[in-house]
């Protein structure tokens, strides 16, 4: 999945982040604000992990992110134009 769609819908990527690494922060979460390298460093520091690390957990965390209601799926009536 591309980072971008996940930045967009960081509030809620925000929640599956948290339920998957619960050591990081309310706090944590409003500094990052959807960045990716933000993330990584977040996860360097709180879990003491190499940046090859982090960078793998967060591709894992990206692949299986699952917009819970794609845009194809949206009513029409929400869709943006």
């Amino acid at each position: 999945m591309n980072w971008d769609i996940i930045e967009g819908k960081w509030k809620q990527a925000a929640g599956l982040a948290k339920a998957k690494w619960g050591k990081l922060t309310d706090d944590d979460f409003k500094a990052i604000a959807g960045k990716r390298d933000q993330l990584i460093g977040k996860l360097q520091e709180r879990y003491g992990l190499a940046k090859d690390q982090a960078e793998k957990q967060l591709a894992d965390f990206e692949r299986d992110f699952h917009d819970p209601q794609p845009m194809d799926k949206q009513p029409v009536s929400s869709r943006r134009k």
